[in-house]
């Protein structure tokens, strides 16, 4: 190899190392853009998933309180509709029926008792 060309041979190695060292920068910039995209997917479709739990656990809790005032209303017509007094008057009114004289009124003795 004459002594003219080792210059030249020199530059054409030291141009395809920077070449391959400018490709693997390259390469390497290119797999990080990739990964930091991941992570912002990631890290969106996150807040994304969150924001919608948050409504549905909020719609969750106003139904929650919903069934709990209808349950205080079903309370309140319960007690109303087992009131002794609208039952007495149902008795007497609507079904006629009157209390028992002295002499209908048979005593039984206690669950102990042995006659």
């Amino acid at each position: 190899m004459p002594v003219d060309e080792i210059p030249a041979r020199t530059s054409q190695i030291e141009h395809q190392e920077q070449k391959k060292s400018t490709g693997l920068r390259y390469s390497s910039l290119m797999i990080g853009a990739f990964v930091l995209m991941g992570v912002a997917l990631v890290y969106v479709w996150s807040h994304l998933r969150m924001t919608d739990l948050e409504y549905k656990v909020a719609a969750e809790m106003n139904r929650k309180e919903q069934l709990l005032e209808e349950q205080r209303k079903l309370k309140v017509e319960v007690a109303t509709l087992k009131a002794p007094n609208r039952i007495e008057s149902i008795a007497k009114e609507k079904l006629q029926m009157v209390y028992p004289q002295r002499e209908q009124v048979i005593h039984l003795g206690e669950i102990g008792d042995k006659q």
